[in-house]
């Protein structure tokens, strides 16, 4: 019998650092630390600030760890429910936006990625025109509201902007940098076009895929103008408008009002503003780590290949 050898692991040499490359590696890291804690420091501050007094804010420029813990602010925003209806309605804006946006964004880009597509720099330079002109605020209301008749619907925060130019772009040069080869032997074997754009295509687009749902995601959930614009129903309003509502009124009550907030237990203003950022905020930010590691990748590929 012939004994089989294993193959031996080749250990790898490690590369030798000068002083200089440790010293220029260690102030790298340094940097980043700093920037690091540069970003996230601020939003520590708000996110103690929503749990503080008036009185704290007032006399403490800057704090990490508030002395008085005080849920108020946030008691305040969420008592009449309708803080918890704002944000169903932001989430369902969110999700169903961001599936329409990517389904009319990918089977426009899969055809123009395809070199044999007639006509294909024709359409890529409508939508190119797109990015640069467009026909403003006025007839666009006119057109949702009072020809299409979608004013207090989710679908006047949906059908405007179901395709980003930009982010269809980045899909076509993901989906035309893929290898050819993958497409003609699928086509050997006998698949049409739509079983080798969702078997093939989309599988091996991921992070493109997660980058790009990721920025529509982040537009409906930011979504403001276009929700108070097309809007009016209190039942149907989305979280971004509901808030800038509470910190308007909270404002007009302590500015005609001398009351002391903090000998009654109510809200400050400050601290409520500053929990709208934190109720406005942390939704959406716990979806990146889910795509962190994709989202590079993705965009850069997407971006850099034509």
């Amino acid at each position: 019998m012939v004994k089989i050898r294993a193959k031996q692991k080749v250990p790898h040499k490690k590369i030798k650092r000068t002083p200089l490359d440790q010293f220029v590696q260690v102030l790298i890291y340094l940097f980043i630390a700093i920037f690091a804690i540069i970003t996230v420091l601020p939003f520590i501050y708000v996110v103690a600030g929503s749990f503080a007094t008036e009185k704290e804010i007032t006399e403490r420029a800057f704090f990490l760890i508030p002395h008085t813990f005080s849920p108020n602010a946030f008691e305040y925003i969420f008592k009449d429910g309708k803080t918890l209806l704002g944000l169903w309605n932001s989430i369902v804006v969110t999700v169903v936006g961001t599936f329409i946006n990517m389904f009319f964004s990918c089977t426009m880009a899969y055809p123009l990625s395809r070199p044999y597509l007639k006509g294909r720099n024709f359409f890529i330079n409508m939508v190119i025109v797109t990015m640069l002109f467009s026909g403003g605020m006025v007839p666009s209301y006119i057109l949702i509201a009072d020809v299409l008749h979608l004013k207090n619907t989710f679908w006047a925060l949906w059908l405007p902007g179901a395709i980003n130019a930009f982010n269809m772009i980045i899909i076509k040069n993901y989906f035309q940098g893929l290898p050819m080869e993958l497409e003609e032997s699928a086509r050997i074997d006998g698949g049409n076009d739509l079983q080798i754009f969702i078997k093939i295509m989309l599988p091996l687009s991921k992070p493109v895929l997660s980058s790009v749902s990721l920025f529509y995601a982040v537009g409906h959930w930011n979504s403001y103008f276009n929700a108070m614009m097309y809007i009016s129903d209190s039942k149907k309003e989305v979280i971004q408008v509901v808030l800038r509502r509470i910190v308007f009124m909270t404002q007009a009550v302590t500015s005609e009002s001398d009351i002391d907030w903090g000998l009654f237990g109510m809200p400050p203003q400050q601290s409520v503003k500053m929990a709208t950022t934190v109720v406005a905020t942390v939704p959406i930010l716990l979806v990146y780590p889910f795509i962190q590691k994709y989202f590079t990748k993705g965009v850069m590929v997407g971006a850099v290949k034509g």
